[in-house]
């Protein structure tokens, strides 16, 4: 199997645990966004972008959009992670956001993270009791499924990271290298 690159930003730990499993089931070499550290993408056959989302955007991904044009012919792909459970409707709608143009087309995969206030910034928190107060006057019934997520989450310390998330990354991954291991 060919060698491949995760770069990823992670800012409450979920997206690292997740880069950490990918590790185990991938040749790669992982870099932090954050970290300053240089990285040539040119030595790798594959890259993934791993990054949580924060307000629909994908944490990391611009690292993507700004050098996109030394990345054709590599091949790509996207992992985000999120506090809600995997929806497909919300998840296209994430991707529809974050991936236009030419990046329309490359794979995005999810992984549910983690929930825990008590390690939130002041800002993450206040904007997450500002939007689980609008959702709290919903009709049930009417509420998405990230939605009733978010109100159940409400002073819960919950870690839903799992590996099962990622395998169809990793397949997606081996199938491009080429190998069935």
């Amino acid at each position: 199997m060919k060698k491949g690159l995760i770069l990823y930003r992670s800012k409450y730990g979920a997206t690292k645990k997740y880069v950490r499993m990918l590790e185990e089931e991938l040749p790669c070499d992982v870099c932090d966004t954050k970290s300053g550290k240089e990285y040539r993408t040119e030595a790798y056959d594959w890259i993934i972008f791993a990054g949580g989302i924060y307000a629909s955007g994908i944490a990391g991904l611009d690292i993507l959009r700004k050098n996109y044009p030394l990345l054709k012919g590599k091949k790509l792909a996207v992992l985000c992670v999120g506090a809600s459970p995997y929806d497909e409707k919300a998840l296209e709608e994430i991707r529809a956001r974050n991936l236009k143009g030419e990046l329309q087309e490359i794979p995005v995969f999810y992984g549910r993270g983690a929930w825990d206030e008590s390690s939130m910034t002041w800002k993450d928190r206040m904007l997450c009791g500002m939007l689980q107060k609008m959702v709290a006057k919903k009709d049930p019934a009417s509420c998405e499924p990230w939605m009733k997520a978010l109100l159940s989450a409400v002073g819960q310390k919950c870690d839903w990271t799992d590996k099962t998330y990622i395998m169809p990354l990793v397949e997606y991954i081996k199938n491009l290298s080429g190998s069935a291991d």
